[in-house]
């Protein structure tokens, strides 16, 4: 007997799904939300949603208008997908059977957002259950769309399709392994190549995106079928329908990053077919999507080394579609000047803390993007899979795309200048040649979208065709600065991006007549326009002159004075989002000429506007974030003259830390707080790393005793934090306090090496999060070095043994990386330093992996510091070295031996030579000489220049 609902509990539920959904009153809204989650507790529950779900006929039962229906039924879908998602292993097998019957039944509903939903149950039943609880629904999903019974509907096949392109979607992987000697791929291939055929667009457009989809993964079915597919691709190229043509173009991407060598016999046709598709203006949404084509052919070697017949087709095409549309030019032309209208908080994009790279790593910078820079940001895929609360209209293929604004939307624009950008860089002057008509013609056009796109053309080529380009500079650069002065705001932004591309040339000038004639003044238009009456205009200024300041280094020097001045400017007059930009200005400066922006004059000129920033942003502002990181380069570069500033910073520092840490525990241990932001701890971390780095222990040890709370009591709690962040900025901070503040930390060892220790153990590093997790080793190693230089034996002697050990391990694991692993034996070899005779029994264990570790990092004092320490060891226990003496013999000459840096390691070299000395004593002279005669050439030739080895002597 089937199963029927109460009439009661059917009008109950009903009421509380429609309800769920009322966004306009969310007392209602919340009220329902519970009364469902009681209703879990039902055991008909299930039932009960996938009855209302699949039942048009509600209506007439419950007496509801159309749309109190559709919600409700829409309502109990998304509650029933996310029972399953949740609660799959709880569903007896009768409601399970249930669902699937009555899922099946609503593919052909009237309500085309309801076949698509039934897609969506169908999944998540499969991804729960695995296709072996549900082998049939292929073949069920197969026949609806095949309508082999002749009595489905149109709308029927177009839903099975779309619940057939989701389970395929979802299970790719599965599809394709064996099951009873047969793949399911081999029944679904074919099938999809056959609807891709079908009469209904949707479906075509269905089938097609389904095969796309398997070619990723270079499905062996569908690769044996490759002709067949191109046939059926090619076939498809002139489809009258847009998104069927889309698909193609989507298609052909993914098998030009898959299979290049099948297009290769194809190219004269795809050429053709792909501009074709790229100019057509009504439709920009395919139009990019065969813009892409582009950019996947400059990543393949075999089709990128084919264009070069094709450049003088494609080029003016990517030209063309740099050009703003009509819609976006009256959008954006005669943009206001706004520089004086406060931002909104929407439009400030969040900003995150940078992770301070691990001491010992080598941090590669990631160098941002200016304003206008072509990025790719991927094809956007139709939405499939609806989530509790949307309403998606099924008939609608929206993309993820920001229509409200063109500039920092994925367009037709950025991917053709993308596109053009690959293309230079691969074809260099052949592209220049070709562009280059175009830049006469249009570089002063009457039009501002002409204009600005030759302006975006001549910096997308700046990678690529740099050398070619250079000659013509001279005359480009002066013009572009004049450019700079448009009336369009968006000719002068996009005008500072490409005089930014171009920057490092200016910055390579010699002369003092070619600086002043190119550098001078394009250093001096990026600074007016950061004083723009247009934001955006400022953005880009800012962002181009932070390019410059880079390509400049130190050449800037001479120019601080004027620079400073403009910043101080725009921190008068700039609103809270560009004073991001800013502070990335000011830190790129200051990290690039150092003590020269710390002359006094200079100090007045700027910290007064700094600290009043400083002193209006409140400390939950996301602003704190990139200031904290700006003032910790203005420290460095001020050295001691940042003391007069710090109290106060460093006050606020331990501040922040300690009431993120209290919102922590607070949040951890169920109070009603919201979860703390960990970059906050970050950033003001790493500004107190720069202040103990920069001024000096006279002036920083004071600070770090009188904090409240204690400064080492919150870093012990930093230091096991549960964030990598947090931790890796922990021992970087410990590790300076260490080399600075030594006297001020002893107190607090015997709290803090327990948690040093702690660390050191690699089965503390999730998997998930190995790579920051060895990150935070490697300072943690480094950190543990520093304080092993500096502490008494009495203070490390009683954890000699848990640290040799845990440093052993990281130095003989060879999944750790190098960084970890040579931090770790330059922490061994330190210990030694005031413990050798506790490390002494264990030198035949350490010797080889410290020495092996030990050879791959380059000449350092820590270097020098951690052989001191190891030769201390040594000398307890010499005769443990009888494996790695040759080994030895060769680290030894790996030291310099005479100039500046010979006398800069003297105390090592004295080192070395009292343990020659030494085994020349305990072996013999003519023994020891004798070994030293079996070493290489160049060992050889170091020990008796540096140490009189083999000329006569023992020692030096």
């Amino acid at each position: 007997m089937a199963w029927r609902p109460e009439e009661d509990g059917l009008r109950q539920l009903s009421e509380y799904l429609k309800n769920s959904l009322s966004g306009h009153d969310r007392d209602k809204q919340k009220e329902a939300e519970l009364m469902l989650m009681n209703a879990r507790n039902n055991n008909d529950f299930v039932n009960y949603l996938t009855y209302i779900f699949s039942t048009p006929e509600l209506s007439r039962t419950l007496n509801l208008a159309a749309p109190s229906l559709f919600l409700i039924r829409y309502a109990a879908a998304v509650n029933l997908k996310n029972h399953i998602k949740l609660f799959y292993s709880q569903i007896p097998p009768d409601q399970l059977a249930y669902i699937k019957v009555a899922t099946l039944n609503v593919l052909r509903d009237a309500n085309s957002q309801l076949r698509s939903f039934a897609g969506t149950v169908i999944t998540e039943t499969v991804q729960q259950g695995g296709l072996l609880q549900w082998p049939e629904i292929l073949q069920e999903l197969l026949a609806l769309v095949s309508n082999s019974g002749g009595n489905v509907s149109v709308e029927t096949q177009e839903g099975a399709m779309g619940a057939l392109a989701k389970v395929c979607e979802d299970n790719r992987k599965l599809l394709d392994k064996e099951f009873q000697g047969q793949r399911p791929m081999a029944v679904i291939v074919p099938k999809l190549l056959e609807f891709a055929s079908h009469q209904n667009p949707r479906v075509r457009t269905f089938a097609l995106g389904t095969l796309k989809s398997f070619i990723p993964q270079k499905s062996q079915v569908l690769f044996s079928a490759l002709d067949v597919y191109l046939q059926t691709i090619f076939q498809l190229a002139s489809d009258p329908d847009v998104q069927v043509r889309r698909i193609v173009c989507q298609s052909l991407v993914q098998l030009v990053d898959s299979r290049p060598d099948m297009l290769i016999p194809h190219l004269e046709g795809l050429v053709n077919y792909i501009l074709a598709q790229q100019q057509s203006a009504d439709h920009p949404e395919l139009a990019l999507d065969a813009a892409e084509f582009w950019l996947s052919v400059g990543e393949q070697d075999q089709l990128r080394d084919q264009m070069g017949p094709y450049l003088e087709r494609i080029i003016p095409v990517l030209l063309a579609g740099m050009v703003y549309g009509e819609e976006d030019a009256l959008r954006l032309g005669g943009d206001e000047n706004n520089a004086d209208v406060e931002d909104r908080v929407e439009d400030i994009k969040p900003q995150f803390a940078q992770t301070k790279a691990g001491r010992g790593v080598v941090s590669v910078k990631d160098e941002e993007s200016a304003p206008g820079t072509p990025q790719r940001n991927g094809t956007p895929q139709p939405n499939t899979d609806l989530e509790e609360g949307e309403v998606d209209d099924d008939d609608e293929d929206e993309d993820d795309w920001d229509d409200e604004d063109p500039e920092n939307a994925w367009s037709l624009r950025k991917c053709s200048a993308a596109a053009l950008d690959v293309f230079a860089v691969n074809y260099h002057s052949a592209v220049f040649n070709i562009i280059l008509p175009y830049l006469k013609e249009n570089l002063s056009h009457t039009l501002w979208p002409k204009r600005e796109a030759a302006v975006l053309a001549l910096g997308a080529i700046a990678e690529g065709c740099m050398e070619v380009v250079s000659p013509h500079l001279p005359e480009l650069v002066p013009f572009l600065i004049s450019r700079l002065s448009d009336e369009e705001p968006v000719v002068r932004q996009i005008t500072c991006w490409c005089l930014a591309r171009y920057s490092e040339w200016a910055a390579r000038l010699e002369t003092p007549a070619e600086k002043q004639r190119y550098f001078e003044p394009m250093m001096e238009g990026l600074l007016q326009r950061m004083l723009d009456n247009n934001k955006k205009v400022q953005e880009a200024g800012a962002s181009s002159f932070a390019s410059l300041e880079e390509k400049s280094g130190d050449k800037l020097k001479p120019y601080v004075e004027p620079i400073l001045r403009q910043f101080t400017e725009c921190f008068r007059r700039y609103k809270d989002k560009n004073m991001y930009i800013l502070y990335d200005c000011l830190q790129t400066l200051a990290d690039n000429v150092g003590p020269e922006i710390a002359k006094p004059p200079l100090v007045e000129l700027l910290m007064p506007v700094l600290i009043e920033r400083w002193n209006k942003i409140q400390d939950d502002s996301r602003e704190m974030f990139p200031l904290l990181g700006c003032l910790g380069y203005i420290a460095m570069a001020y050295g001691d003259s940042f003391a007069q500033f710090t109290p106060p910073i460093f006050d606020r520092c331990i501040k922040l830390i300690y009431a993120n840490l209290q919102q922590h525990m607070a949040f951890m241990s169920g109070q009603t707080v919201d979860q703390p932001d960990k970059d906050f701890i970050v950033t003001a971390l790493d500004l107190l790393s720069a202040i103990i780095q920069a001024i000096s222990p006279e002036k920083s040890a004071p600070l770090v005793q009188n904090s409240q709370p204690q400064f080492f009591d919150l870093l012990s709690f930093c230091m096991e934090d549960p964030t990598t962040d947090v931790r890796q900025s922990a021992y970087a901070v410990l590790g300076d306090c260490a080399i600075a503040l030594y006297p001020s930390l002893d107190p607090y060892l015997p709290k803090l090496i327990p948690i040093l220790i702690r660390q050191l153990d690699l089965d503390a590093i999730p998997d998930t999060d190995s790579e920051n997790g060895f990150n935070v080793l490697a300072n943690v190693c480094w950190s543990l070095g520093e304080i092993a230089a500096r502490a008494p034996t009495s203070r490390l002697d009683s954890y000699v043994e848990p640290l040799y050990r845990g440093l052993l391990s990281l130095i003989t694991n060879e999944e750790v990386p190098d960084a970890a692993s040579e931090n770790a034996a330059t922490a061994l070899g330190r210990l030694g330093l005031t413990c050798p005779a506790h490390l002494a029994p264990f030198l035949g264990e350490l010797a080889e992996p410290f020495l092996q570790s030990m050879s791959k990092i380059s000449t350092s004092h820590e270097k020098a510091s951690a052989f001191v320490g190891f030769n201390n060891i040594l000398e307890k226990n010499p005769q443990a070295m009888e494996q790695s003496l040759a080994t030895y013999m060769g680290a030894i000459a790996q030291f310099p031996l005479k100039g500046r840096q010979g006398q800069e390691y003297n105390d090592v070299r004295a080192s070395f030579a009292r343990v020659i000395d030494g085994f020349g004593g305990l072996i013999g002279k003519e023994r020891f000489e004798g070994f030293v005669a079996g070493l290489s050439a160049p060992v050889r030739a170091k020990l008796r220049d540096g140490y009189g080895v083999g000329v006569g002597g023992g020692g030096a």
